[in-house]
């Protein structure tokens, strides 16, 4: 392993430099800076993956219907039919289950999120991972498996696209239209957009001008790069001269993989990642074998209480996420065994901001030790806190700027100036190429309306746009008053992103399937959260400092509203429980339980 000496620490300079690299990269158009792919670039959405076969319109009625097929809606499906509801369909617009994993099959895809806890359902499935860090085609067939296991592949719709959702108060129905002429009526829905779902462009001045070939990193071209989502080579570049814009966590992992099959290949940088170690192992499946029924929630449970700053007696997973928690914690230790030490929010924050200068200077002085050339070693420096940006853990990324075909152009936080019909413009400097491959991202921060492609109108026809047009507003991030029968699966406003993502989707699939198996069994035609439980959670959030968002020191990034305001409805939108994930799955799960569901009102049928 390579051996990092990391400077002593001037705090001050540093925040000095921080406020510098932010204020450079501020840009007024904040989210308006990307654009979606339409026109030229209508393409890329398309599913390159399966053929669209034609069929009939349905016009039907289910009992439950799931838009999305990945792991939120794949979670609570699964849950609801061990609640004894069977009746229930996906509707999803690729060609299989799998959500982000479905889609995004570029080289060198994996989650940096240990697949222990990353992986939902791994007991009922009875699966265990290959490795500490899985790679995207295991994920994807985790999918399918959970798909099987509980037959939710029964009764889906796949390429097919919801339009609308109507509620239909005389019949308490949801009316669901889509894309291929389908009018479904159901009783509930449960709607699993996940924040990985829609493609966006960088604005850049002339990009429809290029003329070579470009594809956006979700939608990745194998039969013009050669090469497979497995890791086969791709030998079609070996005579190309490739450019990537864009160095967040897709390009981190595809980059290795381009730098090694290109002739050529361009890296256009507006700001660095924070590259920290990943040291990946295969699971040894003796000790697996020695794990105990529950050990998932256990785990589940271990990693959200240390990686929101809570104690625990050992670090069962044991990664980059919770070692910035376990500085902190350790440094609030000794400054409490200090004589006359109070602690207090002046001592935590201290600590805080003391442990991620200590972390992310060893991030930096470990660019100096990978990399062999001093000038792109220092472009390659992220100079913000940890969190601002999505931490990135990798251990071959860096080694990429070592092949002599692989090129880093950094362009000091301005991003590319312009494209043409042969290559990208970086200030007076033209560089041609054959292919450009867009690492652009998704629209995290857009409306929940457009990031799902369809308007959903509820009682009295109210479009939840404009329900949710100061805000998101809801209770348990499940709820929303006026919508009855409708859920929400997602992290907001409930355990937040801070928590581990699928632990957020399994609880509210949990609680789904409560809901709804009591509606069934009590003869309730429709559930509806009562104005004053959305009310008094709303203000129970509002109340809270648990918000999941970069502050205004960060480089912009969806993080931070990319650097915008940051204003009632950004807070409120990215939300959580106050007393933090841990207290959140506590809370929803003896509310769940305990057979009241206070805050919901059960109106049984006429």
């Amino acid at each position: 392993m390579t051996t990092i000496d990391a400077p002593a620490i001037d705090h001050d300079a540093l925040r000095a430099k921080y406020a510098a690299e932010r204020d450079k990269r501020i840009r007024p158009d904040g989210n308006q800076q990307y654009i979606e792919p339409k026109g030229k670039f209508a393409h890329f959405l398309d599913d390159p993956y399966v053929e669209r076969v034609e069929r009939e319109p349905l016009h039907d009625e289910v009992t439950v219907v799931l838009i999305g097929g990945g792991f939120a809606g794949l979670c609570t499906g699964a849950r609801l039919k061990q609640a004894g509801i069977d009746d229930v369909r996906i509707i999803e617009g690729g060609g299989d289950v799998g959500g982000a994993w479905y889609w995004n099959r570029y080289p060198g895809a994996m989650c940096d999120t240990a697949a222990m806890i990353y992986l939902p359902l791994l007991e009922e499935t009875g699966h265990m991972p290959s490795k500490k860090y899985v790679f995207a085609p295991e994920i994807f067939g985790h999918a399918q498996r959970i798909a099987r296991t509980f037959g939710l592949y029964d009764n889906a719709l796949f390429s097919t696209a919801v339009e609308s959702l109507t509620w239909d108060e005389d019949a308490s129905r949801w009316i669901v239209r889509t894309d291929r002429g389908d009018e479904i009526r159901a009783k509930y829905v449960a709607m699993g957009t996940g924040p990985l779902h829609r493609p966006k462009l960088p604005g850049i001045e002339g990009i429809e001008s290029f003329e070579g070939h470009a594809f956006h990193t979700s939608r990745w071209d194998y039969d013009y790069t050669g090469g497979s989502p497995d890791g086969a080579p791709m030998d079609k570049l070996a005579d190309k001269r490739v450019g990537i814009i864009g160095t967040g966590a897709t390009a981190v992992q595809c980059i290795p993989q381009l730098a090694r099959d290109a002739a050529e290949l361009f890296v256009f940088q507006r700001t660095p990642s924070s590259i920290d170690v990943r040291n990946n192992h295969e699971i040894d499946p003796e000790w697996f074998a020695t794990l105990g029924p529950g050990w998932q929630r256990e785990w589940l449970f271990n990693f959200a209480t240390l990686q929101t700053g809570g104690f625990a007696d050992e670090d069962l997973v044991k990664d980059g996420w919770t070692d910035i928690a376990q500085r902190i914690r350790d440094r609030v230790i000794a400054e409490m065994s200090k004589p006359g030490a109070e602690v207090g929010p002046d001592l935590i924050a201290r600590a805080f901001s003391d442990s991620d200068d200590e972390k992310m200077t060893e991030i930096r002085a470990r660019v100096d030790a990978v990399v062999d050339d001093p000038a792109t070693a220092e472009a390659l420096k992220p100079w913000y806190r940890q969190l601002c940006k999505r931490p990135c853990f990798h251990d071959e990324y860096l080694d990429a700027y070592n092949v002599e075909t692989c090129h880093l152009i950094d362009t000091d936080g301005q991003g590319v100036d312009r494209i043409d019909a042969t290559g990208v413009w970086v200030g007076d400097q033209h560089y041609e190429l054959d292919c450009l491959v867009f690492a652009s991202g998704f629209e995290v921060g857009t409306e929940y309306s457009r990031r799902s492609g369809y308007e959903t109108y509820g009682v009295d026809g109210q479009a939840l746009s404009d329900r949710w047009a100061d805000g998101m507003r809801t209770m348990h991030g499940l709820h929303v008053h006026g919508f009855p029968n409708l859920f929400i699966i997602g992290m907001n406003q409930g355990a937040n992103l801070i928590s581990n993502i699928t632990s957020n989707l399994v609880e509210a699939g949990s609680t789904i399937a409560a809901v709804v198996a009591h509606a069934e069994e009590t003869g309730a035609e429709r559930v509806e959260v009562t104005a004053e439980a959305e009310d008094a959670w709303i203000a129970l959030l509002e109340g809270s400092s648990m918000a999941f968002l970069g502050s205004a020191d960060c480089t912009p990034g969806y993080y931070n509203n990319e650097g915008g305001p940051i204003g009632p409805k950004e807070r409120l939108n990215a939300s959580g429980y106050p007393q933090g994930p841990v207290a959140f799955f506590q809370f929803i799960e003896q509310w769940r339980t305990s057979g009241d569901f206070d805050g919901l009102a059960f109106t049984p049928g006429s």
